[in-house]
Order: structure tokens, then C-alpha cells, then sequence
């Protein structure tokens, strides 16, 4: 029986050109007023998953 891929991770990782996974990082949605503008800042692009993660994100997705 093949193996099902986990339908929420796939929506959340975005995968780049060389092949690396992006997510978002947290703590942008809401109660932004309490949070310094570095904070804010620093949130705004995406983050790349570590290499450990990656083989673990390529299992679990595939």
C-alpha cells in the first residue's frame, strides 16, 4: 500500500530552485502592536529549513 504524503506540510513549504524548503516563520498574524518593528521585520521573509529538517520534509512530503 503506498505511503500517503502529509497534505498540511505541502501547503505550508515552498520548494526553491535548488531544491532547498522555505516556511514561514511565526508570530505575523496577530498582536503585531506589542512587537518591535525589528521583530516584525525580521519575521517578514520566509526561513530556509535546516538540513537536518530537509531530509525529514523530503520523506514526509514525497
Amino acid at each position: 500500500m503506498k505511503k500517503k504524503s502529509h497534505s498540511g506540510l505541502k501547503k505550508r513549504i515552498k520548494v526553491t530552485g535548488k531544491g532547498k524548503f522555505m516556511f514561514k516563520k511565526s508570530a505575523k498574524n496577530h498582536l503585531l502592536v506589542n512587537k518591535s518593528k525589528r521583530q516584525k521585520k525580521l519575521n517578514k521573509n520566509g526561513k530556509v529549513a535546516s538540513s537536518s529538517d530537509s531530509k525529514w520534509i523530503a520523506k514526509i512530503i514525497a
